[in-house]
């Protein structure tokens, strides 16, 4: 095997793109292949696709740039210098992390670069065997081709070409002749899912196959006291019972005995140590506002003179808790003998993950070989690290037998790292075009806090900007404006969830500027225009597409309602509208209409697949979406109590995919934010009545 750079190997015949990022359904895999392959002049289809090993050469340059405290929209040169440093930083600390919607943007330049490299060596290992002079040499579907017609295959140049040190600025191809980049192509990875060939973490098999699932405690901050493993142990087919840490582990012949034996125990479970039930978790929230902010950002002007003027519009919003339930619950395959251990796990976060696990079974992470698997559905929990640690503590529990742990699913709803239930305290001033002035107040978990204190042990220094992201960091030029967010520490564990902070401070923002129009008289289409114009043209383009696209100029039909929303997150400005109607089914969810400026569409299927995901993702949420609590312990254990939209109840999605040109943004995440508020203000412009809760299932009845 002949690696030519990180990011291409040529064995045999075989051409293998590697991509530093995971697979979770997104089909990142495609489209940062097919950045080498542009580079590299390959066929499409002509070569494989395989995940980077841990390695910091795979490091996200990108993901500590999403954590600065700046409005993304306006770039300056302080900005850019900023920027640069984190990406320095994030390669230096060796994030391998699939987050953010920073793949593309991470990866953009760094991988057609090394298709760029790739190609520039072996047309170099070319020019030497035929005795011509590069410049005379092309390259054609992984061969260079000489002026008089002689192919030489890639794979016949690689010992040669590695022997080359690539080159440091290679030449990279014009966008006019791209042939793969800019067009919608088939996704090497969907055969195989569609027909069931593709194996997760849970469907490796080996000799000697083992087992397993778990059970933890269910309080929040409670311990395992004890357990009587004989029940479990008097049931054909079990191995082992493991205690492992606040939980029990069983390996069994098969996953089902395994299950089973894990519901015949009785475990000791010592109480919670956080809220006893979420009417107590929204309390330790609001308790939070009664001490100094933690973060204040985005401040103009004199907010308090300005509202003092006259009496303010005031609101409260809220949001709770929620899951990211993935389609496939937590699962990993692990192997221990000899002093080495090897995992397959779907992980977000390879590096950390192999880490982790070389810990939890006393190894250094070079005794660790790590095998990242395709994943049904990431969404930010599996940059976690806790199933893929249990999966190497079993797998120590029986030395030379490789055992496949899978959580049920109600473990997985359970014991979850959340999208944090958060509050939010919103005081304007409703000028003749719109707020005079705004003020928000927005307390909840951090969600940076607890992530840095998993990963690295301490919470880093500086604004906390994943507590008010979506909040201080949108084009509106309000002339009195602050945003302010405290941090409430409260016993339950949370982590990123699709969008992060912008998913429930898109949803304040953006309802109350609803309000705030709807006091003023004001069409919530065109105040949000006369904010934005001065601000940033390309979002107030973006706006202008969604609204015409809907028809916001023209009156819906009888019994029809719309609503508007809009965010700027990853680097991607969109805006939504959501068609209601009336029925006697109860609200059903009409159309939807989202645009969204890309900059540069590198796949334009893959684009339009992840807006119409985002968006769907974002209106379950909004409809359904909760986690609550009783007992110190989440009430919720499958789809039957934590519901999803059903395909009878999905509207008609129109997408427009604007291209201001310039990198790529970031298209995973963006369209889920502005749902959640573009529903609530539709609902509010159908029957008058402002929902400032979610979930709306309990004051809506939808069809």
């Amino acid at each position: 095997m002949v690696r030519l750079t990180p990011y291409v190997e040529i064995d045999g015949e075989t051409i293998t793109v590697i991509v530093p990022r995971a697979e979770m359904g997104q089909g990142v895999q495609t489209t940062l292949a097919a950045l080498v392959a542009e580079e590299m002049d390959l066929d499409w289809g002509s070569f494989s696709v395989a995940h980077g090993a841990p390695s910091r050469s795979y490091a996200n340059g990108a993901l500590l740039v999403a954590g600065l405290p700046f409005a993304a929209y306006r770039e300056t040169r302080l900005t850019r210098w900023a920027a640069g440093a984190m990406r320095v930083t994030g390669r230096l600390m060796g994030m391998q992390i699939t987050g953010g919607s920073t793949s593309t943007r991470d990866a953009y330049l760094r991988m057609r670069r090394a298709g760029a490299a790739a190609r520039a060596m072996l047309v170099a290992a070319a020019a030497r065997r035929l005795g011509q002079p590069p410049e005379t040499l092309r390259t054609q579907d992984g061969a260079v081709v000489a002026p008089d017609g002689t192919r030489l295959p890639y794979a016949a140049l690689a010992a040669a070409a590695a022997k080359q040190r690539p080159p440091r600025r290679p030449r990279l191809k014009p966008s006019r002749d791209w042939r793969l980049l800019g067009r919608a192509l088939p996704r090497p990875d969907m055969a195989d899912k569609v027909h069931g060939r593709t194996r997760y973490a849970g469907d490796i098999r080996a000799e000697g196959m083992l087992f397993a699932t778990v059970r933890m405690c269910p309080h929040f901050g409670g311990t395992l006291r004890g357990v009587d493993a004989g029940p479990a142990l008097a049931i054909p087919g079990v191995v082992k019972v493991v205690e492992i840490g606040a939980g029990v582990g069983v390996i069994a012949r098969d996953t089902w005995t395994a299950m089973r034996a894990a519901r015949a125990l009785a475990p000791d479970w010592g109480p919670a140590s956080g809220p006893a039930d979420t009417d107590a978790a929204f309390g330790a929230i609001a308790a939070a506002f009664d001490r100094r902010p933690t973060v204040t950002l985005g401040r103009r002007g004199d907010v308090e003179a300005a509202l003092g003027a006259e009496k303010p519009i005031e609101a409260e919003y809220r949001v709770p808790y929620l899951a990211h339930a993935t389609m496939e619950p937590m699962t990993a395959t692990a192997l221990y003998g000899d002093g080495r251990l090897t995992l397959w796990a779907g992980t977000q976060a390879p590096l950390l993950a192999r880490e982790r696990a070389a810990r939890a079974v006393g190894l250094k992470p070079r005794d660790v070989t790590l095998h990242v698997t395709p994943m049904g559905g990431g969404f930010g929990r599996r940059a976690e690290f806790d199933f893929s640690d249990q999966a190497a503590r079993l797998a120590r529990a029986v030395p030379g037998r490789p055992v496949c742990l899978a959580w049920s699913r109600a473990e997985d709803m359970s014991h979850d790292f959340y999208r944090p239930a958060m509050i939010a305290r919103l005081r304007g001033q409703a000028g003749a075009s719109g707020p005079a002035a705004l003020s928000l107040d927005i307390a909840g978990p951090s969600v940076l806090a607890e992530q840095a204190r998993r990963v690295v042990g301490y919470v880093p220094p500086g604004p906390d900007k994943m507590l008010l992201e979506g909040a201080f960091d949108q084009p509106y030029a309000i002339a009195d404006f602050r945003a302010r967010g405290y941090r409430a520490d409260i016993g339950i564990p949370v982590g990123s969830w699709r969008s992060v902070g912008y998913s429930h401070n898109t949803f304040f923002l953006e309802s109350f500027l609803d309000e705030i129009a709807a006091a003023a008289g004001l069409d919530p289409v065109e105040m949000r225009l006369n904010l934005m114009r001065g601000e940033s043209a390309r979002a107030a383009k973006v706006l202008e597409r969604a609204a015409e696209i809907a028809g916001w100029g023209t009156p819906p039909p009888p019994g029809h309602a719309r609503g508007v929303a809009f965010c700027w997150s990853f680097g991607a400005p969109t805006a939504q509208v959501v068609e209601i109607c009336r029925t006697e089914a109860g609200i059903r969810l009409e159309r939807l209409c989202c645009a969204m400026d890309v900059g540069r569409a590198l796949d334009p299927g893959i684009v339009e697949a992840q807006i119409v995901s985002g968006a769907l993702f974002g209106l379950s949420a909004a409809i359904y979406g909760e986690i609550t609590l009783a007992g110190g312990a989440v009430e919720q254990a499958n789809f039957d109590s934590s519901r999803e939209l059903r395909l009878g109840q999905l509207p008609a999605i129109e997408t427009c995919i604007l291209q201001s040109g310039g990198k790529p943004a970031g298209v995973g995440e963006p369209a889920t934010p502005p749902a959640a508020p573009a529903l609530a203000n539709a609902l509010f412009a159908l029957t008058g009545e402002r929902h400032r809760r979610l979930p709306l299932h309990h004051a809506v009845r939808f069809a």
